[in-house]
């Protein structure tokens, strides 16, 4: 009876060690999500802890949940998006934001060249950005937003200039 027992234990500490291990081999197929800096000409993304603040000439977003990449690259996350000066917002400031829905498509690179993304967002109300490229482990390029004078009540200037409707 005691040879029963000792096979049996044997047995299941085998069974688990096989379940431990077919998880840790699953664990590693997983696709991974996009971490560090991205930076290209009017736009900057840093993804931190699966998330990322997201910089515009005149405007700033987040996308709010872990981007994990299909295996052709593309991805899509929600997030937001509001009008005014990226960085910090100041005592007193009051912007407004929307939900936005980002999507685009990252390219592996390799020793002699930086990953690249290419990202376009569509606000709640239909405005379409971009697409923008960005490149992995590169600075934002970004041009500082005009300022109006106090009583023009226009949209501020876009990233190319042009009034936002």
């Amino acid at each position: 009876m005691a040879a029963s027992t000792t096979g049996r234990m044997i047995g299941s500490v085998s069974l688990a060690s096989a379940m431990l291990l077919s998880g840790c081999a699953t664990m590693s197929g997983l696709p991974e999500n996009v971490t560090g800096l991205w930076g290209g000409s009017h736009v900057g993304v840093e993804f931190h802890g699966g998330l990322a603040d997201v910089q515009f000439d005149c405007a700033a977003g987040t996308i709010d949940n872990a981007v994990y990449p299909a295996k052709d690259g593309t991805f899509s996350a929600k997030g937001t998006y509001r009008t005014g000066s990226p960085g910090p917002i100041k005592v007193g400031q009051f912007f407004e934001s929307q939900q936005a829905a980002y999507s685009g498509q990252i390219v592996k690179g390799s020793a002699k060249a930086p990953s690249s993304m290419t990202l376009s967002l569509v606000l709640e109300d239909g405005t379409r950005f971009g697409p923008f490229q960005l490149t992995e482990d590169a600075p934002p390029q970004l041009t500082p937003c005009r300022t109006r004078a106090a009583n023009d009540r226009s949209e501020p200037e876009g990233r190319d200039g042009q009034q936002r409707s």
